[in-house]
């Protein structure tokens, strides 16, 4: 398979719909990489190293660290498009809640600090984070609306709003949505 130009880029934080958005960008054809499972505790030593090896192999990027490193992305992929998924705010912390519960990881630690890898009892960390990680992206953004598309896929027309900003013809199917979550699913994600 051929990659796809422009290359894109999901950079909403985990639990804002990601899992989907690699599933539907996969049935547009795009190679997806995505979170790729960093738990090395030097990820600032590594991050960009392992980045520079996957924009070669991938043309559609979701999860982590992609969401956190889209200035350097920007810079690497001139003329590259971004998509920055979003949801309401303690919607999003009570699913970064169910899903993570005590767990932490270095990644997390990475993007919230090493006192607050869990989100438990870590509320006011993990909302500040997400709401000034939507901040930052709109900022960055804020001259080059043609660059950028925030969606809430909760708010619906995913593919339209989605494929217009892509310039690719809507799917007859339904908008997927990975990881909704079920007890069962959830378990089945903790596994993988």
């Amino acid at each position: 398979m051929s990659l796809k130009t422009p290359k894109v880029f999901c950079i909403g934080m985990h639990k804002t719909g990601t899992s989907s958005m690699g599933t539907a960008m996969t049935h547009l054809g795009y190679k997806v990489m995505s979170n790729w499972g960093m738990y090395s505790s030097d990820i600032e030593g590594q991050i960009f190293y392992v980045a520079q090896e996957c924009l070669h192999l991938f043309d559609a990027f979701e999860d982590h660290p992609w969401a956190f490193i889209y200035p350097y992305l920007d810079k690497q992929c001139p003329n590259s498009k971004f998509i920055l998924t979003t949801r309401n705010t303690e919607s999003w912390y009570a699913s970064v809640l169910r899903f993570f519960d005590t767990r932490t990881t270095p990644m997390r630690r990475w993007i919230y600090g090493d006192e607050a890898g869990s989100p438990i009892n870590n509320k006011s960390v993990y909302v500040e984070r997400f709401e000034r990680h939507q901040q930052e992206v709109g900022e960055y953004f804020r001259d080059r609306s043609s660059d950028l598309l925030v969606m809430d896929l909760s708010e619906g027309q995913c593919w339209e709003k989605m494929c217009a900003f892509l310039n690719t013809n809507v799917p007859s199917m339904p908008f997927p949505h990975a990881n909704k979550s079920t007890r069962h699913q959830l378990h089945q994600e903790l596994v993988v």
